[in-house]
């Protein structure tokens, strides 16, 4: 096994080592998508191929996407090492079977070593994470609950199913989660977990000020920086909520999301959580004003009118300003003089940190998966590297990290 990144700020999938076992389920059509995903992130990635999961996916197509040979038997005369899967075993940082079919699943269990995924499972001592694929009603089936349960008291992480259409054309439990999803639980279970124990509230998105049932008054935020510093957050070890505005993002894994539209609605989610946390993350474009009077119907008529807007809650200010409260990242969302601003931003609102970004640059706007901020904290200012909004996620986490120790 390689040793796992220690530095927070580093993926937990960098350099790691992960034995992807593919099992007979159509799911396994997702493999190679898995596979080049867990590669994106810098892991190290080999693959078992079952019998029954090479008639849905060819090792070829398995060992183009992941660079290295496909193994697909427990005795093969063509690999260096009789004891093949000894040596796999040892290699692995975390083995991942997905998908699972039930019939893995009830192998895993009796703790079968007749073909190479039995004899890795009972070799290695890296963590184990299955993502259980088959029809709804078999896993159902007191069989595979019994399997499932079992699989868990030994140890295995099993990651879903999820519930959704599935290929028999039915619907229920048992759909295979996601290669994105699958590649956050890996992150999860791999880093390092500075954050154990810790509380994390954030926010993310726009806010949404409705003027009448179909018009409101909102920004051009993605919440793609608040979901990343979620994600980051829950990959650390913290019990994380998200209270987000309206975004097309999916829930980030393993973050309790709690969905809003207004800034009066994120305050009173936030305020009901605040108290209790370690670590509150203002990162949400909260609209400054909303209109000071809102229609019951949609606005008629072709001329102009007057819109009159009023102040909305200062949500990072007031969480800053509890007593005994958490420590306070914020952000600032500049277009000129972004230092300058922040500075004061941070003052007026008291908070801890303060994270600064021109969102003029095309690379760090609203809406782009890139980011480029300066963090204003006790011990001065710091222009944190250029990275993706995940890579700056972590790098920021790493810094306040050891204050909430």
């Amino acid at each position: 096994m390689s040793q796992p990144p220690e530095n927070p700020g580093t993926d937990p999938l960098a350099g790691a080592r992960v034995l992807l076992a593919v099992t007979g389920s159509i799911a396994a059509y997702k493999a190679p998508e898995l596979v080049r995903r867990l590669r994106e992130a810098g892991a190290e990635v080999r693959v078992v191929l079952s019998e029954g999961g090479a008639h849905f996916v060819t090792p070829m197509a398995l060992q183009a996407v992941s660079g290295a040979p496909v193994r697909t038997a427990l005795l093969d005369p063509a690999e260096e090492s009789a004891m093949d899967h000894i040596a796999l075993a040892r290699w692995a940082d975390a083995l991942l079977v997905a998908p699972a079919s039930a019939d893995t699943l009830a192998r895993l269990v009796q703790g079968r070593a007749d073909d190479l995924l039995g004899a890795v499972h009972l070799a290695t001592t890296a963590p184990v994470l299955a993502a259980p694929a088959m029809n709804h009603r078999m896993w159902a089936h007191p069989a595979t609950r019994r399997n499932a349960e079992q699989l868990e008291a030994d140890g295995v992480t099993l990651l879903g199913p999820a519930a959704g259409d599935q290929a028999c054309g039915e619907e229920g439990p048992g759909r295979m989660l996601e290669p994105a999803e699958l590649v956050a639980h890996l992150r999860i279970r791999l880093a390092v977990k500075p954050l154990a124990g810790k509380r994390v509230v954030i926010t993310a998105g726009p806010t949404r000020e409705p003027l009448d049932p179909v018009r409101f008054v909102s920004n051009r935020s993605s919440g793609k920086m608040g979901y990343a510093l979620a994600a980051t957050a829950a990959e650390l070890g913290a019990a994380v909520t998200l209270v987000s505005g309206p975004t097309a993002l999916p829930d980030p894994v393993a973050v309790d999301t709690v969905r809003v539209e207004t800034a009066e609605e994120m305050l009173d989610a936030v305020q009901e959580r605040a108290a209790d946390a370690d670590l509150f993350v203002g990162c949400a474009a909260v609209s400054d004003h909303k209109p000071a009077e809102r229609l019951d119907r949609k606005r008629k008529g072709k001329g102009g009118f007057a819109l009159e807007l009023t102040p909305n809650p200062d949500i990072l200010a007031a969480v800053a300003a509890l007593d005994n409260g958490p420590v306070t990242l914020g952000f600032a969302a500049e277009t000129h003089d972004a230092l300058a601003h922040g500075r004061e931003k941070r003052a007026a609102k008291g908070a801890d940190w303060l994270a600064v970004n021109d969102v003029t640059e095309a690379d760090a706007g609203f809406e782009a998966d890139t980011n480029r901020v300066t963090l204003l904290g006790p011990d001065g200012e710091e222009t944190l590297p250029f990275g993706t909004k995940h890579e700056v996620a972590r790098a920021l986490l790493a810094r306040i990290a050891p204050r909430l120790a």
